[in-house]
Order: structure tokens, then C-alpha cells, then sequence
């Protein structure tokens, strides 16, 4: 998920080290202007595209085939693969923390990510993997703790960046879902925890 805080610092300004798409300033709203106002009708969630059984037949084949769908050299990725991962109402949601030190979170759809995340993988190669992973399960539902590696290319040794991506999975008695990938990059104040590293 690191390609989306990527794809969006080069839309806007490319530091030197690649901020979090958390760290987009919020934009000031007058709160009068607030009350006046009616809120918004949600859009309506579209309907997946079909997903490939293999893909979805268990959390393990959902979380290798999020991984795998992203990850590539230079060029398009299949994003109806991406989407049919997804529940409709889906969230891939990033925080970190902004250029004033606070932390901030951005929450978007798949499609929002796709549109991001897409124009960067156009240019640029990216490859995520996970290296360990902690899980809990009950019944239908499912939280994952899945520590990831970024590169640019398959092949590079070390990784330019490393975090944790929490995955929230929902079974329907028929096949695995995405319900939210929540995550967060590892930085100098906030290295990942021994126990979420390879053992």
C-alpha cells in the first residue's frame, strides 16, 4: 500500500523522503458553513467484478494475491483483480504523520486508490511482499498484522521502506474478502516491534 503515499506525493511535491498520504493537510472548513449545509449523499458502492476462486479461497490466497496484483514493473496493473478483492464499501485507509508532526489518517475506495496508485506504477516500478505475518480468527472474520517490504524492483536486496499493513477479512460461507486494509509505514521514531519481524 506504500505505492499510494508514493503516487500521491508525486501528483503534489516530491521531498526528499517519501511522506505518508496522511500527511495531506486537511483542507479548513468554516463551521458555519458546516451547519448550513446538508451532508452529502454517499456514493453508491459498485458491485465487484468477478474474482478468481483461486484468489479467494482463503486468507492466505487473498493476502498473496493483494500483494501480487500491485506489484510489477513499470505499467498498468489488473485493477479489476485489485477490485475483486474488495467488499464494494471497502476502505484502504494510511496514516502518518504530516509535515507538523501530527498524525493524520486518509481514508479512500479502491477505485480512489487505483486512480492514485496507478499513475505512479505507470512510471515506476513497485513490488510489495509480506515478510511475517500475526493473525487472529473468529467465526466469519479475520485481522491480520501483515509486516510488508517495498521495493522498486524484484531483484533490489534491501527494501526502501517497511511497515505494517492490518488487513480486515470477512468470509460469506462462499469466499474471502477485504473489508479494510489499514496501515502504517515504519520511521526512525517508530521502528516495527521484534515481534511483528521475521523470526
Amino acid at each position: 500500500m506504500r505505492a499510494l503515499r508514493r503516487s500521491y506525493r508525486m501528483i503534489l511535491v516530491l521531498p526528499a523522503a517519501i511522506l505518508c498520504l496522511a500527511g495531506r493537510p486537511a483542507v479548513a472548513q468554516d463551521k458555519s458553513a458546516q451547519t448550513q449545509q446538508s451532508p452529502a449523499a454517499a456514493p453508491a458502492a459498485q458491485p465487484a467484478p468477478e474474482a478468481k476462486p483461486a484468489d479467494v479461497a482463503s486468507p492466505d490466497a487473498i493476502l498473496a494475491a493483494t500483494y501480487d496484483v500491485i506489484s510489477g514493473p513499470p505499467g498498468d496493473r489488473d485493477w479489476n483483480r485489485f477490485y475483486s478483492l474488495f467488499l464494494p464499501d471497502a476502505r484502504l485507509i494510511s496514516t502518518g504523520k504530516g509535515k507538523d508532526g501530527a498524525m493524520r489518517v486518509r481514508s479512500v475506495t479502491p477505485q480512489e486508490y487505483s486512480k492514485l496508485a496507478g499513475a505512479y506504477f505507470q512510471k515506476n516500478g513497485f513490488f510489495e511482499r509480506e515478510s511475517s505475518r500475526k493473525s487472529e480468527h473468529y467465526g466469519n472474520i479475520m485481522q491480520i498484522f501483515s509486516t510488508y517490504e517495498s521495493r522498486n524492483t524484484a531483484a533490489d536486496e534491501k527494501p526502501f521502506a517497511r511497515g505494517i499493513n492490518s488487513f480486515q477479512l470477512y468470509f460469506d460461507g462462499k469466499r474471502w474478502w477485504v473489508v479494510t486494509i489499514f496501515w502504517l509505514e515504519e520511521s526512525a521514531d517508530n521502528p516495527i516491534p521484534k515481534e511483528y519481524l521475521p523470526q
